[in-house]
């Protein structure tokens, strides 16, 4: 890992983004269509880190962004392209627009200058999306990645992101994957090598420390 400095250094709150993926209640929350990746996510505290880190994130100035993946009930414009699309188009619990299980789930809080982005198709929070050009007319340098799936969706956004110019930032114990032991193993021989893998309190402290003053 790198040392709190360097760290604090990245994290500068003017030029950070705190990511939020797929944390939404069809998919973390308690009426899952994905129950063993939403247990896996509350049991472990990832979804109450990602809690903490969007309130650090609105109080420090931090800009906040939720990827949302959602599904049009008539699956028009949906991926269909892999095996992980055709099983989610049968699950009892969908993703459609509108309905409760696209809302950001507790204990979550969202901001009225939190920005939602919404994906109909793909793998990838970022590509595809309007995240990029979001991500560069706030003046981004560096992503914060957190949420869910370890599996798919975090190392798709940490590429992207990567592949695009930022710095990612992955708090590792702010993701979550299934089976449990799947995604230290993904940190540690595959995110690390491409991203500052860190922990929530070590961003938060950073988002804390203060600033040197700028010139006039």
């Amino acid at each position: 890992m790198v040392s709190l400095e360097q760290l604090a250094e990245q994290l500068d709150p003017a030029t950070t983004v705190l990511l939020t993926v797929e944390c939404q209640q069809g998919v973390v929350g308690v009426d899952s269509a994905l129950p063993e990746l939403a247990e896996q996510a509350r049991s472990s505290g990832a979804l109450h880190r990602v809690a903490r880190l969007v309130a650090g994130a609105h109080e420090t100035g931090v800009q906040v962004l939720h990827a949302v993946a959602e599904r049009r009930p008539d699956g028009r414009g949906a991926s269909n392209n892999a095996r992980l699309f055709r099983a989610a188009a049968r699950l009892p619990v969908q993703q459609h627009p509108g309905t409760t299980a696209v809302r950001i789930a507790p204990p979550i809080e969202v901001a009225d200058e939190d920005l939602v982005v919404r994906r109909l198709h793909g793998l990838s929070p970022i590509a595809g999306t309007d995240v990029d050009a979001l991500l560069r007319n706030l003046g981004c340098r560096t992503l914060v990645v957190t949420g869910v799936s370890a599996n798919v969706a975090i190392p798709n956004a940490v590429f992207d992101a990567v592949n695009l110019g930022y710095t990612a930032v992955v708090p590792q114990d702010a993701i979550a994957g299934v089976p449990a032991d799947y995604t230290p193993a993904m940190v540690r021989n595959t995110l690390a090598l491409v991203a500052t893998v860190t922990t929530t309190d070590d961003v938060l402290s950073c988002w804390k420390r203060p600033r040197p003053a700028t010139r006039a």
